[in-house]
């Protein structure tokens, strides 16, 4: 649980296609550890965000998704609470998809940073999906949307089929390592859970939110 004045605000922001036999009770379960966290004793309880302009941690029974626009205050410690949570959302996902964290440190302040004075600010990329194949496929999918984004700077969108195609090369031989290395009984480099990209803030804070 978080110390008595946490360092960081922590928002959680994502969108999970969930499987269609899950319901309110199982989707509780198996974020508990954020609403855990928050020193709720449910969901209902534990759903709203630090701040309620976000839409907080909710079960969108029509389109079946879990949409997560939800902050904390917090530690360190709430990296732990991010690998039981990818756990427990890969077991009822119907797909891959992507959980963006913003840790914000709120110690840090102007003067700091004007005296070139570091915060700790974080942001990490968490993928969760039903396999392997799944995470790998929200993988691809940002990674393409990011490269074609920063290169339609430069080129056409109609020139870079081949960009994506290397790209897909890519994906497809790790994915082909995996399959091979589950078929000799070995456990598949980087794990079937949820994992993905971890940087600092870099050159100047980034926004709270990332939406």
């Amino acid at each position: 649980m978080t110390s008595f004045n946490p360092p960081f605000e922590i928002h959680v922001h994502g969108e999970v296609p969930l499987r269609e036999d899950i319901d309110f009770k199982a989707l509780q379960e198996a974020v508990k550890p954020l609403w855990k966290y928050a020193g709720a004793k449910s969901l209902t309880e534990g759903a709203q965000s630090l701040y309620e302009e976000e839409t907080g941690i909710r079960f969108e029974a029509a389109d079946h998704k879990l949409q997560m626009c939800w902050t904390v205050r917090g530690n360190d410690d709430f990296r732990q609470v991010l690998d039981d949570l990818c756990m427990n959302i890969n077991d009822i996902s119907a797909a891959g998809a992507q959980l963006e964290i913003t840790f914000y440190d709120t110690e840090f302040d102007d003067d700091e940073e004007s005296r070139g004075t570091e915060s700790r600010d974080d942001f990490v990329i968490l993928f969760v999906g039903p396999d392997p194949a799944a995470i790998m496929q929200a993988q691809r999918d940002l990674l393409v949307q990011d490269v074609v984004g920063l290169m339609e700077r430069h080129f056409d969108g109609s020139e870079l089929s081949g960009v994506v195609h290397e790209i897909d090369k890519l994906f497809s031989q790790r994915f082909d390592n995996l399959v091979s290395s589950l078929e000799l009984g070995k456990p598949p480099r980087g794990g079937g859970g949820g994992g993905g990209p971890q940087g600092g803030h870099g050159g100047g804070r980034r926004p709270r939110h990332l939406h």
